[in-house]
C-alpha cells in the first residue's frame, strides 16, 4: 500500500472527539485504527518506511507509542525500546525532564539497554507541542545511542511542535492537521 492509500485508510479509521478534553478541542482518536488489523498494519509500515535502513530499534513513548512502536518494530524485523513514565522502570534508568503547561514530568529508560551508537528511530502517537519527543530524543543521546529520527502517526501543526525538536532531527508525520 503506498503513502497516500495507508494516509486515507488510516484518516477514515479516526474518531473525532469534539470537546475533548476539553471544550474547543477537537481529539483525534487513534483507537479505531488499532482495531483494524489492516489500517494498523499499513501505520505501523507507514512509520518505518521514510527511515528504512537507518535504525536498528524503535523506541516507543507511552504509552501509544508504545503500541506503535511494538507493531512497527515487529514490520521492520527489530526491536523495541519502551520510554517510560518516571518510576515504572525496575532497573537502574537515566531520567530527562521536561516542562509542561503546568509543572514537569520525566520519561526514563533502562540504563545500558543497547549497545553504544546504536541508531534508535522514536515512534509516538502524536506530535503536539513537541515537549515530550524532544525529551525523548535528548534522553536517547544521553544513553550513548543515535536518534535516527521521529515518526508520528499525527502532527498538529498549528502548534510548532517541530520547533522545540533538536535541531537537523528528521521528523516524519503521516497525517498533519
Amino acid at each position: 500500500m503506498n503513502e497516500s492509500e495507508t494516509r486515507a485508510l488510516v484518516e477514515s479509521r479516526l474518531a473525532l472527539i469534539r470537546d475533548f478534553p476539553e471544550p474547543g478541542v477537537l481529539f483525534r482518536d487513534l483507537t479505531p485504527v488499532f482495531a483494524d488489523g489492516e489500517a494498523f498494519h499499513a501505520l505501523a509500515e507507514a512509520l518505518t518506511a521514510p527511515f528504512a535502513g537507518r535504525f536498528d530499534v524503535l523506541a516507543g513513548v507511552e504509552a501509544r507509542g508504545f503500541l506503535l512502536a511494538a507493531a512497527a518494530s515487529v514490520a521492520a524485523g527489530v526491536g523495541v525500546l519502551p520510554i517510560r513514565k518516571a518510576g515504572k522502570l525496575p532497573r537502574a534508568v537515566l531520567r530527562e525532564e521536561y516542562s509542561l503547561e503546568y509543572g514537569t514530568a520525566a520519561l526514563e529508560v533502562h540504563e545500558g539497554e543497547l549497545p553504544p551508537g546504536t541508531r534508535v528511530l522514536i515512534v509516538d502517537d502524536v506530535l503536539a507541542t513537541g515537549g515530550t519527543v524532544a525529551a525523548a530524543a535528548r534522553l536517547v543521546e544521553r544513553a550513548g545511542w543515535h536518534v535516527a529520527g521521529v515518526s508520528v502517526a499525527i502532527e498538529l501543526a498549528e502548534l510548532h511542535g517541530r520547533d522545540a525538536l533538536p535541531a537537523g532531527l528528521e521528523a516524519y508525520s503521516l497525517l498533519s492537521y
